[in-house]
């Protein structure tokens, strides 16, 4: 059985997929993949300026999602979807769950099959590596190696922070990404001009991935990647800092990241599902102030500035 992982399918209205994932990543914060096709014609004109779409795609049912879960060997596959189904029944969505054995390689490359070159804001193209054929569309293009464990850009929550990156930094600035995962906020920024970029993540293997995307996209020599916790690893204040995680980690780090900011820093805050919006602007209260806020799909980023300290 060594290197066989177990694949949990879960089908749910599409309605509902993205909090779906959220609770899937609940499970596993890595090997998950979407399959929802409700806005198949739309994405397809967007990302891929095509009109011409597969004819199996156009068959998929539209109306439902499939949440694709991928429990590594040494794990509990029964436990895992034992747990997923607890919680959708708490949180009210409908769902049916399978699951059956499958080789790490198939998943990896059922994964990357999901993953095309992106235009993200004005100004960036995010391309996976393993993508050869693509156009820049006159973009600065942003190649990417995600890992299996981190973000690929075209989630929500990464985009919306991209877009704010592209508005915040400037050239010259400094920046940090506290939860940097696959480094592309990191490597965003310094392609868009930041002087040197610091990404802290608390599992190795990322801060490995992001360090070797920022190598990928010639940026390596203004990338600092560190391993362990924020407060006792950075030092320093900076231009503009980062959080694209969930809401209680952004909650959590919001409590060091003054410490981070100069008065004259942007603060930039994604991953919060709208649910959650009031709670993180409770934790915020009294010492930031929102520049601006952007919502895509009931994901929530935000550009905060802090609120200068008396004395």
């Amino acid at each position: 059985m060594d290197g066989n992982w177990t694949e949990i399918k879960i089908e749910i209205p599409a309605t509902q997929a993205d909090l779906a994932g959220d609770i899937a990543n609940m499970v596993v914060p890595y090997g998950i993949y979407m399959e929802d096709y409700s806005h198949l014609e739309e994405e397809a004109l967007e990302i891929a300026h095509i009109d011409l779409i597969d004819e199996e795609l156009l068959q998929k049912d539209r109306s439902v999602a499939v949440v694709h879960v991928y429990i590594s060997p040494e794990e509990n596959p029964a436990e895992a979807a034992s747990f997923l189904r607890e919680r959708y029944q708490a949180a009210g969505i409908p769902c049916t769950i399978s699951q059956e054995a499958c080789v790490e390689e198939d998943w990896i490359h059922n994964w990357k099959k999901y993953f095309k070159p992106m235009p993200v804001g004005e100004k960036l193209l995010i391309r996976p590596i393993w993508e050869d054929t693509y156009d820049p569309q006159g973009r600065t293009v942003l190649h990417l190696e995600p890992g299996l464990a981190f973000g690929t850009g075209t989630h929500e929550t990464t985009r919306l922070c991209l877009e704010l990156l592209e508005k915040y930094v400037r050239p010259g600035i400094s920046f940090l990404d506290m939860g940097c995962g696959s480094g592309i906020l990191s490597v965003a920024a310094l392609l868009l001009g930041a002087t040197f970029a610091v990404g802290v993540d608390i599992d190795p293997l990322a801060v490995k991935t992001a360090v070797e995307n920022a190598r990928v996209n010639g940026v390596g020599k203004g990338f600092t990647g560190i391993c362990g916790n924020l407060a006792e690893k950075v030092t320093g204040t900076f231009q503009v800092v980062a959080a694209n995680i969930v809401a209680d980690t952004v909650i959590l780090l919001s409590q060091d990241a003054p410490r981070f900011l100069g008065p004259d820093s942007v603060y930039i805050v994604s991953g919060i599902i709208d649910a959650r919006e009031p709670d993180v602007l409770a934790a915020l209260s009294g010492r930031f102030t929102v520049l601006e806020r952007r919502e895509e799909r009931g994901w929530i980023a935000m550009a905060l500035k802090p609120v200068p300290t008396a004395g």
